[in-house]
């Protein structure tokens, strides 16, 4: 058998990375450079993907590329594959990050149920899951002729369960059903589409708690109460789990839906 070393060594893959100039997004992109893939940083901001590609490559001494994409608009999404095969030759690691927390718009995405808007409902969707579901369909071949296909889809615990709004009370924060359904969708489509695309390629999710981010106190203390591991996750949480599954340690894992809650879901 081979040993673990040589399971989890990505030297020779090429990974995108939606969202990859965001805070979990950034964290995955540089465990699966650390393992030695070449990785493509997807993000709105050019200056920030630049940036980010920049810092890989000089930490992790593989080869980085940045893409400035809007996420909303298809033909933009389509084009990500070609330019990828025209830098590297091929695609074997597709992870699915990108997500709408704000939308600056109209401001309405977390705001209580009855605020809630259709305008930030269909971007939320719109970046969340369509997105998700164009990119893999345009990888496909790329990714079957791999030999070694991986999709990644970052979900999240309000895509697998209803949210507890005693957490909120008193603070300024909310739940956004437009989130909660884009990310239960992006488990579904994970389930459907690792028998639409096996035997090739696997597609797993990892649906993430609660990410510390310097939340209103209030909201933090509940949280860690309700939560068996007693604290909130953090981005490195989300590494091992990603290179699991985007690696030969998982090479026998399809259609999963990894859950790195701290036993959040558990109850």
């Amino acid at each position: 058998m081979r040993p673990l070393n040589e399971l989890k060594n990505l030297r020779g893959r090429v990974a995108i990375v939606t969202g990859g100039t965001g805070h979990a997004g950034s964290a995955i992109a540089e465990a699966l450079a650390e393992s030695g893939a070449a990785v493509v940083i997807i993000g709105r901001d050019k200056l920030k993907c630049r940036y980010k590609a920049e810092d890989i490559s000089r930490r992790f001494h593989v080869a980085a590329l940045p893409l400035a994409i809007d996420l909303e608009d298809e033909y933009k999404i389509r084009q990500i594959n070609k330019k990828v095969l025209r830098e590297f030759g091929r695609v074997d690691i597709l992870v699915n990050c990108a997500a709408i927390l704000t939308d600056s718009r109209t401001n309405k995405l977390f705001a209580p149920f009855e605020a809630q808007d259709t305008i930030s409902w269909r971007k939320a969707i719109e970046v969340n899951l369509t997105a998700a579901f164009v990119l893999t369909q345009a990888c496909r071949e790329v990714l079957e002729l791999s030999g070694k296909g991986s999709v990644i889809n970052i979900s999240s615990i309000y895509g697998i369960s209803g949210p507890d709004m005693r957490l909120y009370k008193g603070t300024k924060m909310g739940n956004s059903a437009a989130y909660a359904a884009s990310k239960g969708g992006l488990v579904q489509l994970t389930r459907w589409l690792a028998t639409v695309l096996a035997p090739r390629v696997r597609v797993n999710a990892i649906s993430s708690g609660g990410i510390f981010r310097n939340q209103d106190k209030r909201f933090i203390d509940r949280y860690v109460a309700r939560t068996p591991l007693r604290r909130m996750a953090s981005e490195e949480d989300l590494k091992g789990a990603a290179i699991y599954l985007a690696s030969d340690l998982s090479a026998y894992v399809t259609g999963h839906n990894l859950i790195v809650d701290g036993g959040w879901t558990v109850w």
